[in-house]
């Protein structure tokens, strides 16, 4: 039954009589007179606290700039008496002033281009520390991080290309079944804004004794995060424990300028012993850092094309770079850059390249043309070189693929829906996992009697493809499945998902954990990795710079 009009301008009374009181502050009455109160909103994570150094900063005095003043004002007045010699005096003086002038205007202009420029030479770690104008302490606290990592032996150990194929099925569920029941314990354990912008990169560093992540972001900083370190809290910060920052942090800027032009596309450690990383950047440079020295410089640098990612063999001094002119260059670090090979290998972007961790000869690379692509590296480097040239563009590549001489070059491809975003290969060097824009995760099991043969795959298809929302948009950064690279554990791989979780999936498909935390985390935690030596360490970072670690709850659970 429709309401009268009297009943509706009641209602309305007791609306505007609610909201008078509310703003009065006066609940008591509003109780008293028997009006609904309005359904309290569900509570909402509330994001980690930041340090009070950086608020601090924040809140420096702004110093006004000098006002410009009239050069004719400035201007003493002219005497009409004047003889001729002091007026020549005065006009030398007023010349070389507009020269001093015209200098420093110049300079100030070569300064703030030069401020825009990618960097190519040395720095040290106070420089790298500069735009967070770090104190002593804080200068000390990360040279003494790196000392203590470069004094300890940290060789990496391979896999098998036999690891974990079981005969009996049995007994691969029960290995999956002791995974699954590890995985499904990890929880958040620490949270903290590792770097000031979107996390674009990261990288686990294999020291057992500490939770210490990389990750590179969209203003080429570089954040150390030592996650479960103590910290030493404020006694004036009335912040619940729950929401502070966990662990220490130091923020690095070793690629220039500070803005998009420089975001750190992937992240490396040296494969020897783990006493340096390598990180490759849209400024088109690779640039090391040395924990021992604490210098960072330049390994690489290309010419106006942007670098996205790159993969060192294990045990051995080369790198594999891949750029957005679909070229891929072989480097052996212990030469000059000037003898670097370029091989276009695509017509577009190839976003990712990975090196098979137990036969370095084969190379997968992932391209915007949606093609994946098996590459048999000592074909490319059988290439003709011509004319003292050391680049091989995309006509040559493929009139060589064509040739009797290269026809094995190429050992398998495959067409995805869309662009691939990555593919990689696993621990063991015969599973291959690709992420696409199609929002499907496929699956490879290459055989070592495949690699054997000199000849193209017979059939290159995925065993698996899994559907997964990929469509990240323009705020967050692409979604890549990133495998554990811990040779003693049964292989399984992590990837961001959409809905603010994180899914942990096997090399044959299956889902292992999905973790999440409604509570704590509300945004899409797009960059992950895995712990190299320990099982059940997992590390993530979002949009906002914020990174997670997801650890056991309970070490004795």
């Amino acid at each position: 039954m429709p309401k009268t009009a009297y009943e509706l301008e009641r209602e309305a009374n007791i609306a505007r009589n609610r909201a008078l009181l509310e703003q009065l502050q006066v609940k008591e009455a509003v109780s008293a007179l028997g009006i609904p109160a309005k359904p309290s909103p569900e509570p909402k994570a509330k994001p980690i606290q930041p340090s009070k150094k950086a608020k601090a900063k924040s809140e420096k005095e702004v110093v006004e700039a000098p006002r410009r003043q009239s050069s004719r004002l400035k201007r003493a007045a002219v005497d009409p008496n004047e003889s001729p010699a002091k007026k020549r005096k005065r006009e030398q003086d007023e010349e070389k002033l507009r020269r001093k002038q015209e200098e420093e205007r110049l300079a100030e202009e070569e300064r703030a281009r030069e401020a825009k420029r990618p960097r190519h030479h040395e720095l040290s770690l106070a420089t790298l520390g500069e735009r967070e104008e770090w104190d002593g302490s804080t200068l000390s606290g990360i040279r003494t991080l790196f000392r203590s990592i470069a004094e300890k032996a940290l060789p990496r150990t391979l896999s098998r290309h036999d690891a974990y194929i079981f005969d009996v099925e049995e007994e691969e569920e029960l290995e999956l079944a002791a995974l699954r029941k590890r995985l499904q314990k990890l929880k958040v354990v620490s949270r903290a804004k590792v770097t000031q912008d979107r996390v674009y990169s990261a990288a686990y560093h294999p020291e057992p004794t500490k939770d210490l992540v990389f990750f590179g972001d969209k203003h080429g900083q570089l954040g150390v995060w030592d996650a479960q370190a103590a910290r030493e809290y404020d006694e004036d910060d009335s912040t619940p424990a729950s929401d502070r920052e966990g662990g220490v942090y130091w923020r690095l800027q070793p690629h220039w300028p500070a803005t998009s032009k420089s975001s750190i596309s992937c992240i490396k450690f040296d494969p020897f012993n783990a006493h340096s990383v390598y990180t490759s950047a849209y400024d088109c440079t690779v640039r090391i850092i040395s924990f021992e020295s604490g210098l960072s410089r330049e390994v690489f640098s290309m010419d106006d094309t942007l670098i996205n990612s790159i993969d060192i063999p294990p045990a051995s001094h080369e790198m594999w770079i891949s750029d957005a002119a679909g070229g891929l260059t072989h480097l052996d670090l212990r030469e000059d850059k000037s003898k670097a090979r370029w091989y276009q290998l695509s017509d577009q972007k190839i976003g990712s390249v990975s090196v098979n961790p137990l036969q370095p000869t084969f190379l997968l690379t992932a391209s915007n043309s949606r093609i994946l692509k098996v590459w048999d590296a000592r074909r490319l480097e059988s290439i003709p070189v011509l004319e003292n040239s050391l680049d091989f563009n995309l006509d040559r590549v493929n009139e060589y693929c064509q040739s009797k001489a290269g026809k094995a070059c190429q050992r398998g491809e495959f067409e995805h829906g869309k662009s691939v975003s990555s593919a990689y290969w696993d621990p063991r060097g015969r599973t291959i996992v690709s992420t696409s824009y199609d929002d499907a995760i496929r699956l490879w099991d290459i055989g070592p009697a495949s690699l054997a043969k000199d000849t193209p795959f017979p059939k290159f298809k995925p065993f698996s493809r899994m559907k997964h929302n990929c469509q990240t948009g323009k705020w967050v950064t692409i979604l890549r499945a990133q495998w554990s690279t811990n040779p003693d554990v049964y292989p399984h791989f992590t990837i961001g998902n959409m809905d603010h979780s994180l899914n942990v999936f096997s090399c044959k498909g299956d889902l292992l954990a999905k973790l999440q935390d409604k509570s704590r985390i509300t945004a899409v935690q797009a960059v992950t990795c895995s712990h190299p030596t320990i099982v059940g360490r997992i590390a993530s970072g979002n949009a906002s710079g914020r990174c997670v670690l997801w650890a056991p709850g309970d070490e004795n659970e």
